[in-house]
């Protein structure tokens, strides 16, 4: 079926067709979270109703169209409620991580000049109160819990409700007139720029809805879908993917309870369709192969020749597009004694995961796909609304990234970078001309990144030219303004800290020899030569501190959490430094691959192991 209307060119209109087609089918919604350990549906009318409450509440307290309201909340059914009735009213949505530090927090609101903002809990509200003095176009803060003594100019979801549905008895006409246009700003989103400072990337309603028509002409959805969601929606592609097109297209959406509970919840919501990042099928596989190897010696052998069966059989599948009389006897048995198992851990009825927000390695693609389950990897940026290419269902090549959806035109410039073209595009850095000019020549969007495309028209990242860095978790981080604070230490002479693909952050540090000598005198260390210098105990905590200093003024995601000391000094002689000074990270981290791998297998098992 698809999208359950086609004719939508605004995320209003969007909203509208699907609310019109389901009024008054109370056995559909579009949303179900969990309430005393059951996942209880939100129907469609009652949404409905509390986005027209909350949207009067919005216009009659000063909120217009083109102004900015924040959203700083967990997924929960007020994000998808707050985000409607801002939209539906031509204001503007600006999504922010709940996991921000204040500082990070005010730096956003001041430079969107939000009107209002919207908080999920007591802990983001404590955010706000901590810097609203310095936020003087802020006057409207709104918490989704109830609150158990009233705050100063601060009111809760409940009395915005009940005090909307008043304003619509008095003022039936409060929410009419409203003309939103295609090239309008829909949202916001802040993301990290090589500076360091977040910058606004200004996506439209026609970007947005352009980009959900291209999806939905991909991967193929209806109502008898459902999705689990856990990924964040302040981000482009959850927000998109995981909610927009879903909505779109009539299937239900499920909260997660925590990441931690995803297995469970996975169980229990039997989703068709998961959007998710690479890091979690490193964490399944991990499981998988844990709980294995508790098997007995007959059921890991058995185990393991399904795999390679699995393996043999697609692969056959992909180069001839039919398997041997042999490999297919051996892969339906398979399936009996094993496939079919791992598919009932996952609800039973999942037709695929799509992944996205990192780079997927080709290896656990494969893994994942000989035991029966689908990942479509695609990519994109939040300055594409996000997706750009996608595999397709019918024709996967892990180590791509797919072809380019419907609307989009990739090419590949002379230096190799991907260039990108087409409606999604945003509209451009908020108020950052100079940034924007330097992303978007002759209507083309210089991604950042290098690639390839084969003859079947699919894209292949090979490598990043900005520094940005994306964790395994899809984070985009830029690394320095981190290795800033971290070079403030006396104790540091050079720094990168790295974690492209990595589940998070450490840091190769250089210690300052000098000063370090200087502190081992005073403190009876004796050592040789550097090496021992920096294996002494009380030496590590001197950087362990500094690490756990510098943590508090980052959000979760740039938390630096392990070290690594190098003995030697990069230089210009030894290839490690560019001749104007600069540190090579590709160099280094390909020299010291070891010693890092060794940092993030002992950081993975005591993560593992919590």
């Amino acid at each position: 079926m698809g999208l359950i209307n086609a004719d939508f060119h605004t995320l209003p209109e969007l909203f509208s067709s699907v609310f019109s087609h389901y009024r008054g089918k109370k056995e559909k919604f579009p949303i179900a979270r969990k309430i005393n350990g059951i996942y209880e549906p939100i129907p469609y009318d009652s949404l409905e109703q509390d986005v027209h409450y909350f949207g009067a509440f919005l216009r009659e307290n000063g909120i217009s169209p083109k102004d900015r309201v924040a959203i700083l909340s967990e997924n929960r059914p007020g994000w998808y409620l707050a985000d409607m009735a801002i939209l539906n009213i031509g204001a503007i949505d600006v999504p922010l991580y709940p996991s921000l530090p204040p500082n990070q927090i005010e730096y956003i609101l001041r430079n969107c000049s939000a009107k209002g903002i919207v908080v999920s809990n007591m802990l983001q509200l404590g955010k706000i109160l901590s810097i609203w003095q310095n936020l003087p176009d802020l006057n409207l803060v709104i918490v989704m819990n109830r609150l158990e003594e009233p705050i100063e100019d601060v009111i809760d979801l409940n009395h915005v409700k009940d005090h909307g549905r008043t304003i619509l008895e008095n003022k039936p006409w409060i929410l009419d007139g409203i003309k939103v246009e295609p090239d309008d700003i829909a949202t916001i989103i802040y993301t990290s720029g090589t500076t360091g400072l977040p910058k606004g990337v200004m996506l439209t309603h026609g970007n947005l809805c352009e980009n959900v028509k291209s999806c939905s002409s991909v991967i193929r959805l209806d109502e008898t879908d459902c999705s689990l969601s856990f990924l964040p929606l302040s981000h482009a592609y959850e927000r998109t993917g995981g909610y927009y097109l879903l909505f779109a297209c009539g299937a239900a959406i499920y909260l997660a309870e925590s990441i931690e509970t995803i297995s469970l919840n996975i169980a229990e919501a039997k989703p068709t369709i998961i959007f998710t990042v690479p890091r979690l099928f490193d964490r399944m596989k991990a499981n998988m192969l844990k709980q294995i190897s508790s098997e007995s010696a007959i059921k890991q052998k058995i185990f393991y020749w399904a795999v390679k069966t699995g393996e043999l059989y697609h692969r056959q599948m992909n180069e001839k597009n039919q398997a041997s009389i042999t490999v297919s006897i051996q892969h339906n048995l398979a399936d009996k004694l094993v496939y079919h198992k791992i598919r009932k851990k996952f609800g039973g009825r999942l037709r695929y995961f799509v992944s996205g927000g990192a780079a997927l390695p080709q290896k656990i693609g494969e893994f994942f796909q000989a035991l029966g389950i689908n990942i479509l990897e695609g990519f994109g940026l939040t300055e594409t609304s996000p997706v750009t290419n996608v595999n397709r269902p019918d024709k996967i090549k892990f180590g791509t990234v797919g072809p380019a959806v419907k609307n989009v035109q990739v090419k590949i410039a002379e230096d190799g970078e991907i260039l990108l073209k087409g409606p999604n595009i945003m509209k451009g850095y908020w108020q950052d001309e100079t940034a924007t000019n330097e992303v978007i020549r002759d209507g083309w969007f210089y991604s950042g990144d290098i690639g390839e495309i084969d003859r079947d028209g699919y894209l292949k990242i090979t490598d990043r030219k900005k520094h940005i860095i994306v964790t395994s978790g899809g984070k985009n981080i830029a690394p320095q303004p981190i290795e800033n604070l971290i070079i403030e230490s006396a104790f540091v002479d050079q720094v990168i800290v790295i974690g492209e693909k990595r589940p998070f952050l450490i840091a190769v540090i250089v210690p300052d020899f000098a000063k370090l000598n200087e502190y081992a005198a005073q403190n009876s260390i004796s050592a040789k030569t550097n090496k021992e210098l920096i294996e002494n105990k009380a030496v590590q905590q001197i950087y362990e501190k500094l690490m756990r200093n510098i943590s508090r003024q980052l959000a979760t995601h740039e938390k630096v959490r392990k070290f690594l000391l190098i003995e030697e000094a990069f230089s210009i002689e030894k290839g490690n430094m560019t001749p104007t000074m600069k540190l090579k990270r590709k160099t280094i981290t390909e020299k010291y691959a070891q010693e890092i791998d060794k940092v993030y297998n002992a950081l993975n098992m005591v993560y593992n192991t919590e």
